[in-house]
């Protein structure tokens, strides 16, 4: 985790303490101490933790913005949890690479470095050569979907997303992001085969929560999204990810399947 203000906030993955009854952060010292949630985003797979007692010292943010392909970057933190402090260095591959998370969503516009990630290095600052943090290291894929092992492929969040969700998640103690009130299933061109859907991609309407945006506007269950806006769902445009790119209160056009018309 990096200290973001001198209040004792840090920040650091939602999956690093998803699901953790109690927390307690390790300084580089040695010492120890208890934190409290403050919020977590599991869509930016960010959360900020705050801590009472005295900070050390609160990091510099850079703006990942201004990264170039190329450009050197340190990442920080402890692998498998047991090297704590560790600095591996590496380059900015890539930038503006999505991750297919497997929960209906995509991670996008992730920092690709060669700097070895590891377990253990979620949450910890991606740095460039003055000292700023410009991402928060997340994640590493060492396979692909043909079975084909990697090297060097890491990525991290950009300190300007991480940023605007830890300013709100500290404000608010959660992230605004648009709701329109379904529970749904992924479709995809097997699971379209399987069931004899007539769409390929897209999402199945299994429920339909009471006065919500999607009751209103007449969605029922069995109906089939294909589209949110201007954007078709299908590989590279999920139903979440399109979604998000509206804000709460936005009236937005649907393209719905009700009974193969």
């Amino acid at each position: 985790g990096v200290f973001i203000s001198e209040d004792g906030y840090i920040l650091t993955n939602n999956h690093v303490i998803e699901d953790a009854q109690t927390i307690t952060i390790i300084l580089a010292d040695g010492s120890e101490q208890p934190a409290t949630l403050v919020g977590t985003d599991i869509y930016s797979d960010l959360a900020v933790l705050q801590i009472a007692g005295e900070v050390p010292a609160v990091a510099t943010m850079g703006n990942s913005d201004a990264l170039n392909q190329g450009e050197t970057v340190i990442a920080i933190g402890s692998p498998l949890g047991e090297f704590m402090n560790t600095v591996t260095v590496g380059v900015v591959s890539a930038m503006g690479r999505s991750i297919d998370t497997g929960y209906g969503y995509q991670i996008q516009d992730l920092i690709q470095t060669d700097a070895a990630i590891n377990s253990g290095n979620s949450g910890g600052p991606l740095v460039n050569l003055a000292g700023e943090v410009i991402g928060i290291n997340t994640l590493v894929v060492r396979n692909s979907g043909s079975g084909a092992v990697a090297e060097g492929l890491g990525f991290a969040i950009p300190i300007n997303t991480a940023r605007t969700v830890a300013e709100q998640l500290v404000q608010k103690g959660y992230f605004a992001r648009p709701y329109m009130g379904i529970d749904w299933q992924s479709i995809t061109p097997r699971i379209a085969a399987v069931y004899r859907l007539p769409a390929e991609y897209g999402v199945y309407v299994t429920d339909v929560a009471t006065g919500s945006p999607a009751a209103q506007a007449g969605l029922q269950p069995g109906d089939i999204i294909t589209g949110v806006g201007e954007t078709t769902l299908d590989a590279t445009h999920t139903y979440i990810n399109t979604l998000f790119q509206y804000s709460p209160g936005d009236t937005v056009m649907l393209t719905v399947i009700r009974n193969n018309e």
